[in-house]
């Protein structure tokens, strides 16, 4: 055999065992790769909480990474604190009320709903009229949950949180004053208070109001009832119109600044206005001590 004859066998013999070696690790590596993979998946079977970790910390990665690209951080659960619900999802009666409610006070429909719901559920459990309670949340706040009084009083339904705040204990503190349902849970349990205190619900809204010791409530207990029953005939099925508060004429001459509003007596409670300031702060309901 020549010597070139040599050494292409021998080149010949090496491709062939580099192949060889080749085809050997590749068919190890994927026997390996396929024993990794089992492993896995049996251990993450019988360890469901490595599993949770494991996806946690893709989920992190991943919502890390769209954070850089987009700079809007990723909440996927932020919906589920939103106090909404869809009003077509509701009975016929809670529809008609939250979407009435909705044009006259120029609230979104969504939340209303969700307010309308939890009006019904807890006027049940209290024995209360919902349309009652949803009337008292119009006029004292126009459904504005963080409205405040000038006293302090405080939400939907104008609580005075620093009188109240053994109540709001089981919503986690004094701040669930802002969450829309817990401060009508704890309206509702002050307004039952004022009901049993004064012996009737005429007069558990001037007690409510803070104008128990007063000669006269501003109107306030004749608003609420007109509220009230324009909401029960909603809920029953009729026509109400919608009635908005007439524009202020225009002031005449000579011209005054346009934040001076003309001389008028204010009734003691505007519907979604602070309450008017008493001679005492025992006179508001906000103010009102269980021992009274």
């Amino acid at each position: 055999m020549t010597a070139s004859g040599t050494v292409i066998d021998g080149a010949r013999t090496f491709a062939s065992d580099v192949i060889d070696g080749f085809l050997e690790i590749t068919h190890s590596g994927f026997a390996l790769v396929g024993l990794t993979v089992a492993f896995g998946v049996i251990t993450l079977t019988a360890r469901p909480d490595l599993r949770q970790a494991g996806e946690e910390k893709l989920m992190g990665w991943l919502q890390a990474r769209q954070v850089a690209m987009t700079g809007i951080p990723m909440e996927p659960d932020a919906s589920e604190r939103a106090t909404a619900v869809n009003p077509t999802e509701l009975p016929k009666e809670q529809a008609a009320v939250a979407f009435w409610l909705s044009k006259k006070y120029r609230v979104a429909p969504e939340p209303l709903a969700a307010l309308v719901t939890e009006a019904y559920e807890i006027g049940g459990r209290t024995k209360l009229d919902p349309t009652l309670i949803l009337a008292i949340m119009a006029v004292e706040s126009s459904f504005n949950p963080f409205a405040q009084s000038a006293v302090g009083a405080q939400g939907l339904m104008q609580v005075m949180t620093r009188v109240h705040t053994d109540k709001y204990e089981n919503f986690g503190g004094h701040r669930a004053a802002f969450d829309p349902v817990s401060n009508l849970r704890v309206g509702v349990k002050v307004l039952q208070e004022c009901i049993a205190r004064a012996g009737s619900l005429e007069g558990g809204l001037r007690y409510y109001v803070g104008a128990a010791n007063l000669p006269d409530d501003g109107g306030y207990a004749i608003k609420v009832m007109a509220e009230h029953m324009r909401l029960r005939q909603v809920a029953n099925g009729r026509s109400v119109p919608i009635l908005t508060p007439p524009a202020p004429a225009a002031p005449s001459a000579p011209p005054m600044l346009s934040t001076q509003a003309p001389l008028q007596t204010l009734p003691a409670k505007a519907a979604g206005t602070a309450d008017a300031t008493p001679s005492t702060a025992e006179d508001k309901v906000a103010l009102l001590s269980p021992e009274l």
